[in-house]
């Protein structure tokens, strides 16, 4: 007996599940051609221009060209950092990423990320100031996730810091889990807009006045790390008093 042609039969749970599925898989694809596709021309040009830039074959003549040299290289480093988040956000979003949790001292996990950092807070005349330098406890994560997630959110501490500011690291065991939290000291934003800070490509300020560069990567990367270590991050705010950005990892 024909269906009445006013009903409408629903597709199979499985079949649209499988085509969701697809649908997931060709856009991770299509981010990860791209991504690697501008990597290409994004390496020769950051090649040519640091050449320029040192004048390794002889002076370049008038001192403008050197000026625009470093200007390309700049911009290419931009790009180049930009294409690495975005291939980085389809590997996590398809769990295409393999973590080796393992045990991570933190004393060395903070030693490599702030020594990675120097120029940014020397850039903005910031301080971090870690407590309990050498008795900090080990986590179980990943060593190259444990570093990205703590570089993203010292770095977005720094950035949202006023010159000559101070960023608070603390750490605390509770129970099977260790707790890091990264405090800033700006002006904080608004309690409501913290989810949209999860979000990729969204920040905080109103894009015409933000003071921060970037696609707003950081934080849903970090984000996306911490689950995939089997962690969470959770941020809070009082307006007037900087964001808190909370790292919750097994005890090693």
């Amino acid at each position: 007996m024909s269906q009445p042609a006013h009903l409408t039969v629903p597709a199979e749970p499985r079949a649209l599940s499988r085509r969701d599925a697809a649908l997931d898989e060709q856009k991770r694809s299509f981010l990860r051609m791209v991504s690697h596709e501008l990597r290409t021309p994004l390496n020769s040009i950051l090649g040519f221009s640091e050449i320029l830039t040192s004048e390794l074959y002889g002076p370049l003549g008038a001192p403008q060209y050197k000026e625009y040299a470093e200007i390309i290289r700049g911009s290419g480093h931009k790009l180049l950092k930009l294409v690495n988040q975005v291939l980085e956000i389809a590997r996590l979003e398809g769990r295409a990423v393999d973590m080796d949790l393992r045990a991570e001292p933190l004393e060395a996990a903070f030693d490599d990320v702030l020594a990675g950092l120097r120029e940014d807070l020397n850039n903005r005349d910031v301080s971090v100031l870690v407590a309990d330098r050498g008795t900090l406890p080990a986590v179980l994560a990943d060593q190259r996730g444990l570093r990205t997630v703590l570089n993203n959110l010292i770095q977005n501490a720094i950035a949202f810091s006023p010159e000559g500011g101070q960023v608070r690291i603390r750490t605390a065991r509770d129970g099977a889990f260790v707790e890091i939290v990264i405090v800033d000291d700006g002006e904080g934003v608004d309690p409501t807009d913290l989810p949209r800070l999860m979000t990729p490509f969204e920040q905080g300020e109103n894009a015409l006045i933000r003071r921060g560069e970037g696609a707003g990567l950081g934080l849903p990367i970090a984000d996306l790390t911490c689950q995939a270590m089997g962690g969470r991050l959770r941020l809070s705010c009082h307006p007037g008093t900087g964001l808190a950005a909370r790292v919750r990892l097994a005890a090693a």
